[in-house]
């Protein structure tokens, strides 16, 4: 075990111990961000939207009623909006406050989402950062940076990968990554 993977195991023995806390509750946590919330709901969404273009359209006209006919939802959803990626705008997600994040549709943010160096820097200069990230934006195309908030969460619906014409909308699915949802990364290509 890691140095923080030992004190998260001691302070959860401990409230177990003082009776704080109820270990099956915790597992239920537990399973319930690991299996049910998560980069694959977003990425379900993010299909539908390539091969349906009434749903790309409601996707984008009301995010919380488009995911909602997908059975998604919750706390950390209220307000949902979906910005597209085109051959001409790169869209990346932000939250400069702290770490507000679509959590139902992509899961518990990743610690680089709640670094005091991400919530600055991707804002003043987002092209050096996406660099970092693997992700070189060509210099005639125009990024926005969208700051999520309390009230409202983004989700970046990218660009369907060419060559995938064929393909179904689970495979497609498949393709779609947590980072191409936050806007850091692209889908994964077609294999």
């Amino acid at each position: 075990m890691s140095d923080l993977e030992q004190r998260v195991a001691d302070l959860e023995a401990k409230m177990v111990e003082h009776g704080l806390v109820d270990p099956e509750t915790i597992e239920k946590v537990a399973s319930h961000y690991e299996n049910e919330l998560g980069p694959h709901l977003g990425a379900r969404v993010i299909a539908r939207a390539w091969v349906d273009p009434d749903y790309k359209r409601r996707l984008l006209e009301d995010g919380l009623s488009a995911t909602t006919e997908l059975g998604i939802g919750g706390a950390q959803l209220e307000m949902l909006v979906v910005v597209e990626n085109t051959p001409a705008v790169h869209n990346v997600i932000v939250c400069t406050l702290c770490s507000c994040y679509p959590w139902p549709l992509l899961g518990l943010p990743p610690n680089w989402y709640k670094s005091p160096e991400y919530r600055a820097r991707v804002v003043r200069e987002p092209r050096a950062v996406l660099h970092e990230f693997g992700l070189d934006v060509p210099e005639d195309k125009e990024i926005r940076v969208w700051d999520s908030s309390a009230e409202v969460r983004y989700l970046v619906l990218p660009e369907r990968p060419a060559g995938t014409d064929d393909l179904t909308e689970d495979e497609l699915a498949a393709l779609v990554t947590r980072d191409s949802m936050v806007g850091v990364g692209l889908p994964d290509p077609p294999r």
